[in-house]
């Protein structure tokens, strides 16, 4: 990371951080601002995030500081692609590993061909259904934090396109798929629908993203080599 300036930050820097495991989107928000007040003894400084990465994926995202803040819906537009592992016979209320296991499938039966020819059924627009446990808001509360609470949440599919699908590795029961999506996909939603039409259940056991529109994971730093590199200035 270039030498830089409490000032530069005010003005604005557009930062590429490759997430950690189990931190939420807000916690590496919060985490660089105040990183930044402390090291440049600044009071107020603006931080936001262009795109929510659950707390069980990681990867790419994008924090704009300062004047940058104003370009986050610019990045938020973007396509998005990740890899993400979906393992069959199982679902959870969550879509994915932060909740147990609540109910299991067959899923032997499940072949390559099956698969691709699900793969072909769910590349396009489609109307999906977002996880319960999502950031949506519903009546000004988060819908996770009322499907913790066990309350009843009301969701609405929502439209979005999935651009392409490719078949990284099958090894029942776990698959790995490339998927280049639009904004607003869950790919949470994605790993249950395949899990139902292929007549089993699924869940999602790993993601990452990789890249936000022309920007790449291999352009991004890891949030510790940030924090250590702003304190050496």
């Amino acid at each position: 990371m270039e030498a830089t300036s409490a000032e530069s930050f005010l003005q604005g820097k557009v930062l590429f951080i490759d997430k950690p495991l189990e931190w939420t989107s807000f916690d590496v928000v919060n985490k660089i601002r105040k990183s930044l007040r402390h090291t440049f003894g600044i009071q107020k400084i603006k931080v936001g995030h262009a795109g929510t990465l659950d707390p069980l994926a990681t990867g790419l995202v994008i924090i704009c500081t300062g004047k940058a803040t104003k370009q986050i819906i610019q990045y938020q537009d973007l396509e998005k692609t990740y890899e993400a592992k979906i393992r069959f016979g199982a679902t959870t209320p969550s879509f994915d590993l932060e909740t147990a296991v609540d109910e299991t499938f067959p899923w032997e039966h499940i072949s390559m061909e099956m698969i691709k020819a699900a793969l072909e059924e769910f590349t396009g627009e489609l109307s999906q259904l977002p996880p319960l446990y999502s950031a949506k808001s519903v009546d000004g509360k988060r819908a996770y934090d009322m499907a913790r609470k066990g309350k009843k949440v009301d969701l609405k599919p929502q439209q979005v396109t999935i651009h392409q699908l490719e078949v990284l590795s099958f090894e029942p029961p776990d698959l790995s798929l490339r998927v280049t999506c639009s904004k607003g996909t869950y790919i949470r939603s994605l790993a249950r629908d395949l899990g139902s039409y292929l007549k089993s259940g699924g869940h999602l056991a790993g993601l990452r993203r990789t890249r936000i529109g022309p920007y790449s994971i291999d352009q991004a730093i890891s949030l510790d080599n940030f924090l250590k590199n702003l304190n050496l200035l």
